[in-house]
């Protein structure tokens, strides 16, 4: 890789893999909307390139002369008031940024996508990259759009495109700034707004291992392959007490029934639907906290070499930043 163009790059994953791109010594191209907060590449020595996914043009002028592209731009949310939107960001965009790599001849692509497009039993056996899955398995329209996304990357890949699709399980740790809903959890958990908990789980992986599992892609993925990027199998109870130990807030004890919970996020999604305001209680986050949404890495480990850090020395690093950056208290 010599001159990399990176879609999301004001984002979670796509700042980090921008810092990891310019540690390897990469000349790198962002896309970032007009108006999208650019907090994340203060100071970062890169060409921002305006544009935005559904603008083809822009996307033809930042990939001009680069070698390699990483589409890593995603409307993440559990709910949105415009479904729409988040189809056409994440579909049509998808759609309209590998055409244009593809015209432009790139010799590598790697796809962003999401391990809620795989298989997952989720009684606590972890889904892995062949587990069956079909759309009708997609819980909310986040993981309906990445899904459609990424059976566009596989017709790309059918095109002749030299496209990797990456699969990151939970990220976490510095530059989170919006928050992501994970994120979110672990500042609720520090401003002591998680009295309980429920028995799910998840695969939590630092950003910063995540961001250089995509470089590892670029360089040693096979095409046409997809590759989970993830470390540990947790549950909610176990994070929270990682949490615990690090901050010194007690973790939540109670662990909260599904039904009434489940029942009280229709209820918040009815409410939203005729105020437009976001509900205090997501049907799509519930819904997905019905699985234990465990992962297999080690294909990734085996075929990448994917890093994999102490997730307790990762939720230090997000607590730090978090608290550093005026999200959560300083004193408990």
């Amino acid at each position: 890789m010599k001159k990399v163009f990176v879609t999301g790059a004001t984002g979670f994953i796509g700042a980090s893999l921008i810092r990891e791109l310019l540690r390897q010594g990469c000349e790198v191209k962002a896309l970032v909307r007009p108006n999208s907060d650019r907090r994340n590449l203060s100071k970062l020595d890169i060409e921002a390139c305006e544009g935005d996914l559904r603008d083809n043009l822009s996307l033809k002028r930042g990939l001009k002369g680069c070698d390699t592209l990483f589409h890593a731009a995603a409307d993440y949310r559990l709910w949105t008031k415009d479904p729409a939107t988040m189809y056409d960001i994440n579909v049509h965009g998808t759609r309209n940024v590998l055409g244009a790599a593809l015209r432009e001849g790139v010799e590598k692509a790697v796809y962003t996508s999401s391990v809620g497009t795989l298989g997952n039993p989720g009684d606590g056996t972890p889904g892995n990259e062949m587990a069956s899955v079909s759309f009708a398995d997609m819980v909310g329209h986040y993981k309906k759009s990445k899904f459609l996304a990424e059976r566009e990357a596989d017709a790309f890949v059918l095109r002749g495109l030299p496209l990797v699709i990456v699969n990151p399980s939970t990220p976490i740790g510095p530059l989170d700034i919006k928050p992501t809903p994970t994120g979110k959890i672990i500042v609720d958990f520090l401003n002591r707004k998680m009295p309980a908990y429920l028995d799910t789980g998840l695969n939590i992986i630092d950003v910063e291992d995540c961001a250089k599992g995509h470089l590892l892609a670029a360089t040693r993925g096979k095409v046409g392959e997809k590759y989970i990027l993830g470390n540990e199998n947790l549950t909610l109870r176990q994070i929270f007490g990682l949490l615990e130990e690090i901050s010194g807030i007690p973790a939540p004890k109670i662990r909260l029934p599904y039904g009434p919970i489940l029942v009280a996020a229709y209820i918040n999604e009815a409410i939203s639907r005729i105020t437009g305001k976001e509900p205090l209680i997501p049907l799509a986050g519930v819904q997905m906290a019905a699985k234990f949404m465990f992962f297999d890495p080690s294909k990734a480990v085996r075929e990448l070499g994917l890093p994999r850090q102490p997730v307790k020395d990762s939720l230090q690093k997000a607590v730090d930043w978090f608290r550093s950056e005026g999200y959560a208290r300083l004193k408990f």
